[in-house]
């Protein structure tokens, strides 16, 4: 007997008949006498759904009540997949976040999950049942309701798999596991048998769709080794887990395409101490995450104010907002323009082999230039390289560096 954590994803629970397979997949399990803790997403396109209907109204809506509002749609899942297995006689109950113990931060559509207090899912689990859980959301210590950011559902089901102490922890989507790039854009794209903790964050940065980022951290953090692979078909996936030996031996382990990805460029602003802090800062504090970050070379008369531009890029839901914070600071920091940009794409490079290998930069860009593919802006790290170019040439760019680097 195991105690086993699943998570299942949108596209899994997508209708009722995906429903109802995901019931037979637990059944299966729990015929082996496995105890089960099951993490539901919302039904694919309900939230996306939800927050159409959110922004009809207003552009900016208040983000407690999108909270209040996203919650709904994993709630839809819960309930439907307890019923699901009530019609296999199957004794199974729904939980929200809160009831499951899942305490978070006050920081609305983003929060942190500070702690979990599973009484009650043990509590179910010992009296028989299949305990479904809702994705994607908690509550904080003053009881409000808070979301966990897109793809918050992996964090929840992590974030329950160490709390609980399960002996595996298995994410269900709707690919056979971690691929070396999207099979859409590479058809001869490989499925990879084990990724390193490291890898994974990073391609999960990087803006590959398969893991939340925030739920690879918590993994690595917690030691909690799980398995990505799919609900539609019973192939083995691909072990998320530390990094060993073998893996260096692989240079490049994937390449992935960030299509969510918009740029801000603050031009023309006092080269000061001080005021690239006070942009950051006021980004911070309005919880906007910022990802790659340029400043260009000071321009101006030597007895005049020197200027410069800061670039940056953020999520593209966070585009208006983050320009909201932008035009409050122009009176203080006096700077001349607020330039900005959504149709850009960020292509990385992955591999904890890049650690020990040289020139692996130079043989990068010079495949792009080849291609005749401009680089906007590049960042870097021990294992990963990422480059932002014009979006309609992102996927020709992943190609081509697949195609170097991996075939």
């Amino acid at each position: 007997m195991a105690l086993i954590v699943q998570k299942f994803g949108g596209t899994s629970v997508g209708n009722t008949d995906r429903i109802k397979n995901v019931a037979r997949r637990v059944a299966e399990y729990r015929a082996r006498g496995d105890k089960l803790v099951v993490v539901v997403s919302a039904m694919s396109g309900v939230t996306d759904g939800l927050i159409k209907l959110a922004k009809d109204i207003t552009p900016l809506p208040s983000e407690r009540e999108m909270d209040m509002l996203l919650a709904t749609g994993e709630q839809q899942t819960i309930a439907l997949t307890a019923i699901a297995l009530h019609a296999r006689d199957i004794p199974a109950v729904s939980m929200t976040g809160a009831q499951a113990g899942i305490v978070t931060d006050g920081v609305h559509t983003k929060a942190k999950i500070r702690n979990i207090t599973p009484k009650q899912v043990h509590g179910f689990l010992n009296e028989g049942n299949v305990v479904i859980v809702a994705g994607f959301q908690g509550q904080t210590a003053d009881g409000e309701i808070t979301t966990l950011g897109r793809g918050g559902s992996d964090l929840t089901a992590i974030a329950l798999a160490a709390a609980l102490k399960a002996d595996l922890c298995q994410i269900y989507t709707d690919v056979d596991g971690v691929y070396t790039a999207d099979p859409r854009i590479v058809p001869d794209a490989r499925k990879l048998d084990e990724i390193a903790y490291d890898e994974m964050l990073e391609l999960a940065g990087a803006g590959a769709k398969v893991m939340q980022l925030r739920s690879v951290e918590f993994a690595k953090k917690f030691g909690v080794v799980f398995e990505v692979r799919s609900s539609l078909n019973d192939n083995p996936g691909t072990i998320v887990k530390e990094e060993t030996r073998s893996m260096e031996d692989v240079v490049i382990r994937g390449v992935s395409l960030d299509k969510n990805q918009a740029k801000l460029t603050v031009v023309g602003i006092p080269d000061q101490p001080g005021r690239a802090a006070r942009i950051f800062r006021s980004l911070g504090d309005a919880t906007i995450n910022v990802d790659m970050i340029v400043q260009s070379a000071s321009h101006g008369a030597a007895n005049a104010s020197r200027a410069t531009d800061i670039s940056f890029t953020v999520d593209k839901p966070d585009l208006l907002k983050a320009r909201k914070v932008l035009d409050a600071l122009k009176p203080d920091l006096s700077f001349r323009d607020i330039l900005t940009e959504d149709d850009i794409g960020k292509v990385s490079i992955v591999g904890v082999g890049m650690r020990s290998h040289t020139g692996i930069a130079g043989r990068m860009f010079e495949i792009l230039g080849t291609q005749g593919i401009n680089i906007d802006m590049i960042s870097t790290s021990e294992i990963k390289i990422s480059v932002v170019v014009q979006l309609a040439q992102g996927e020709q760019a992943v190609r081509a560096l697949h195609q170097a680097f991996i075939s």
